[in-house]
């Protein structure tokens, strides 16, 4: 039986607020979700001026990023490069850049998603708030 390392509530805590520090430092409004291994929301912080659609982009991002154990950034690049049958894939509805696992020597932790500035912003406030766990 192996053993699984897991979010705590003070580690998302931690994320959110590197995270949101990331985004007002840049005077960005954005939505920030974090999610579990499993994909289940842990946190939403839509920040003053996000858009209302942001959070519901965020989680979605979070959670494509935990269930495939990587960045939602690369759904996105295969769909844009043609293999539009990705949008079909069950389960997955954040296939946009934002998307950020949390992973810690190969394990799979959550997931961080944001959503409301360009891609790569959103991609660099989600990994701004994974690097706070120092893993």
């Amino acid at each position: 039986m192996k053993i699984s390392a897991v979010l705590e509530r003070a580690d998302v805590l931690l994320v959110a607020a590197a995270a949101e520090a990331e985004a007002l430092s840049n005077n960005w409004a954005v939505t920030i979700a974090i999610v579990d291994h499993g994909g289940h929301l842990l946190a939403l912080n839509r920040l003053d001026g996000a858009a209302p659609a942001t959070a519901h982009i965020a989680p979605a991002k979070a959670n494509t990023a935990a269930l495939v154990r990587g960045e939602s950034k690369s759904f996105e690049d295969q769909v844009n490069n043609g293999r539009f049958a990705f949008l079909s894939v069950p389960t997955l509805k954040g296939v946009l850049e934002g998307g950020v696992a949390i992973m810690k020597d190969g394990q799979c932790l959550g997931g961080v998603g944001v959503s409301g500035v360009l891609p790569a912003q959103d991609a660099q406030i989600a990994r701004a708030g994974i690097a706070a766990l120092k893993l």
